[in-house]
């Protein structure tokens, strides 16, 4: 087991299998030093765990519980990773972050969702974790998923 493995199974995490595609893409690809990732839905054991738009209101999925779900898609997207490099103690920095938070119009806490995401990475590469990021309101994902989150790492031979 990795490093990156046992800081997640102290957060009582683990990497799941790689949640399989919805369409036609493969779920990582490695070009030279960077791996990037297709984007990831908040999947657990091959279904999607919510459906709906983030916001404030009745019936919205609420932007705690969007927060976690940008959690699910980044662990989806470590297994990713992992699906092509093999040992995620090749990470040698997680480089780009960027999420998608399907938005009620009114919701303006795009960057909070994502920090699902954000903090997870780092918890799990640490100061390799950093990175630069975009946090995007959009009006629908698919499968009606909340959250997608899509990642690049460059990794070390």
């Amino acid at each position: 087991m990795s490093a990156v493995e046992d800081r997640l199974s102290e957060l009582g995490l683990s990497v799941p299998d790689v949640a399989a595609p919805v369409a036609a893409y493969v779920p990582a690809l490695q070009d030279g030093r960077l791996v990037h990732t297709s984007g990831q839905l908040p999947m657990v054991s091959g279904q999607l765990v919510q459906t709906g738009k983030v916001g404030d209101g009745h019936g919205l999925v609420p932007p705690d519980d969007a927060k976690a779900l940008a959690q699910t898609c980044a662990l989806n997207a470590i297994a990713a990773v992992k699906s092509v490099v093999g040992d995620l103690d090749r990470v040698e920095r997680v480089v780009k972050v960027v999420g998608f938070v399907a938005s009620d119009p009114s919701f303006t806490g795009q960057p909070g969702v994502v920090n699902g995401a954000s903090e997870l990475l780092g918890k799990a590469f640490g100061e390799a974790g950093t990175h630069a990021r975009s946090a995007v309101g959009v009006a629908v994902l698919p499968l009606d998923a909340p959250v997608e989150v899509e990642i690049v790492v460059a990794v070390r031979d």
